[in-house]
């Protein structure tokens, strides 16, 4: 693997300012990625200011360890920012999070590297994984799962309305020859859609439905947003990115559940509404969608939905 790849961060001066990072705060960046976000966030700190990333990627982690050498303020774990609830209990600061950054899917280099098996544009061995030494990775999958189990990963995942039809045709041809390349694969489902969708390629629905089974991507995310939800501090803000309707949904129902409170299920005559009834977080703005000059210069943002909330309590 290779990390000279070039990544864009997408949204990263409305990300951080929707932090509205304080000096001596402490923040957290569950998807470091290639540390945009978390370098930015570092300019904002004082010499007492906190930042602690996370990422599965091998790549990212050994990038943040080079910046945690440099600063001393920023730490670097590799794990899932699922995970993060037990990380903060671990180092003392459950609930006491000024502010915490979800920057959701794969990252330029991911994609670009043909090594990491993400992309159907460019041929790789057909893995997926983030972190490539956990889990099963994609070609484990297609090799061993029934049709009905696949054609679920391409119809929930990737939303694939050829699910079945491109399930067995992945089925059957399996049992001529395992799949072990992204370009092996992809002939395959390109030839099994029968309707191409103007501007994208046959296989891209499929292929996210199986970066997304094979990383528990939505898992994660649902995981993720409760314990950033416990591990803020009153007042902190949350700070999400999405890149597709999937990711955006749980983010926006998961900000409005809490923002609208419970106290719809109390009796209508309660002359108080009980605290744990009230709501726990405050959404702030509409969502946020990179600009058209961004867009312009990087094309991979033009699918980025950003949500944030503060929270109450």
């Amino acid at each position: 693997m290779t990390s000279d790849f070039r990544h864009i961060t997408v949204l990263l001066h409305e990300a951080v300012d929707s932090l509205d990072v304080r000096v001596g705060g402490f923040y957290i960046d569950g998807t470091f990625g290639r540390g945009g976000h978390s370098r930015l966030i570092l300019e904002k700190l004082d010499s007492s200011g906190r930042l602690l990333g996370f990422d599965k990627d091998p790549l990212a982690i050994a990038m943040g360890q080079t910046l945690a050498a440099e600063d001393g303020r920023f730490v670097v774990v590799q794990r899932s920012f699922a995970e993060m609830g037990e990380e903060a209990l671990a180092r003392g600061l459950d609930g006491k999070v000024a502010g915490i950054l979800l920057d959701l899917g794969v990252s330029s280099p991911q994609l670009d590297d043909a090594e990491r098996g993400f992309s159907f544009l460019n041929d790789g061995p057909l893995d997926m994984r983030m972190d490539p030494n956990r889990g099963i990775s994609a070609a484990q999958f297609i090799a061993t799962a029934s049709d009905e189990e696949i054609a679920r990963v391409f119809k929930e995942y990737g939303e694939e309305r050829f699910a079945k039809r491109m399930a067995r045709a992945v089925v059957q041809r399996r049992e001529q020859a395992p799949f072990v390349r992204t370009g092996d694969l992809a002939a395959v489902l390109t030839e099994a859609n029968p309707a191409w969708e103007k501007g994208k390629n046959p296989a891209t629905r499929a292929f996210q439905g199986l970066r997304i089974h094979v990383n528990n991507e939505l898992g994660d995310l649902e995981r993720g947003l409760d314990a950033a939800l416990e591990t803020l501090e009153v007042g902190g803000k949350l700070v999400v990115i999405s890149f597709h309707s999937l990711e955006d949904r749980i983010v926006k129902q998961f900000m409005r559940k809490h923002a609208k409170g419970e106290a719809d299920k109390l009796p209508r005559d309660l002359p108080i509404i009980p605290e744990a009834f009230e709501p726990r977080l405050k959404l702030l703005g509409k969502p946020q969608y990179a600009s058209d000059a961004e867009t312009k210069a990087n094309p991979r943002s033009r699918s980025a939905v950003m949500r944030v909330a503060e929270k109450l309590r």
